[in-house]
């Protein structure tokens, strides 16, 4: 019998938080993740104000051009500091593979600008001690950083248990049932990391990044073969033929 046999909550969205059978099914969502994808967390690992930047270069664009823009970044300026008081327009033309080069260049510097600032070097390293919620607020209030960003460096570069909501986690968890539908992807991260255990939070990114890849994708997803079909809301309403090839 599927998880998601039951009444669902109506009363908004701290009822939909606190429905048993929601968490119950986020909890089977991770264990058949974990057991097809396994526990890994990342596949790479940077200090964190590298993970910063490079996150933020990584913003509406691909991994590769993310990645491009970042490598050429640090052959040009091998300290943060000369990234914090480079020309802004020369900034700009070294990140320009990346894509919406002036926007992220103005990002990037005004971040450091402000760590700089606030903790007397380019340094993140007092966050590691730092009650979670207390760190990711901090890191928000850095220009430019939003909930994604502040969890990729929590959960990337501290291992600490802040759940990334990308394109992939936030397409896959609607389907699921696992958020409302019509769900920003801002306040993805509050409710998911509210019927989350701990251990499922470390390890959700990376599988329903390469579930969303590999099988739940954006157009012709393979809703007939996936292994959390008998859980998934949007499965449920698929015909079979639908399926893409």
């Amino acid at each position: 019998m599927s998880l998601l046999n039951g009444p669902r909550p109506t009363s908004g969205l701290t009822c939909w938080c606190q429905d048993m059978n929601v968490k119950s099914t986020a909890q089977e969502v991770c264990r058949r993740l974990r057991e097809h994808y396994g526990e890994t967390i990342t596949t790479r690992r940077l200090e964190p104000v590298a993970e910063l930047v490079l996150t933020i270069l990584s913003q509406n664009t691909t991994d590769v051009l993310a990645r491009r823009a970042y490598d050429r970044l640090r052959a040009r300026y091998p300290d943060w500091e000369d990234v914090a008081d480079a020309d802004e327009a020369q900034l700009a033309t070294t990140i320009s593979s990346g894509g919406l080069s002036a926007v992220k260049a103005k990002r990037i510097r005004r971040a450091l600008r402000e760590i700089r600032e606030r903790t007397g070097g380019l340094e993140l390293e007092h966050l590691r001690e730092m009650p979670l919620q207390e760190a990711r607020r901090w890191l928000m209030s850095l220009h430019g950083v939003g909930p994604k960003t502040a969890a990729i460096v929590l959960l990337f570069s501290f291992g600490r248990p802040a759940l990334p909501v990308d394109t992939h986690v936030w397409r896959v968890t609607r389907r699921l049932g696992l958020i409302p539908e019509g769900t920003s992807r801002e306040r993805a991260h509050t409710l998911l990391e509210s019927i989350l255990d701990e251990r499922c939070i470390y390890h959700l990114n990376h599988n329903l990044v390469r579930h969303g890849r590999s099988t739940c994708r954006a157009r012709s997803p393979h809703c007939s073969s996936c292994f959390l079909n008998d859980l998934c809301v949007y499965g449920a309403g698929r015909a079979p033929e639908s399926d893409g090839s």
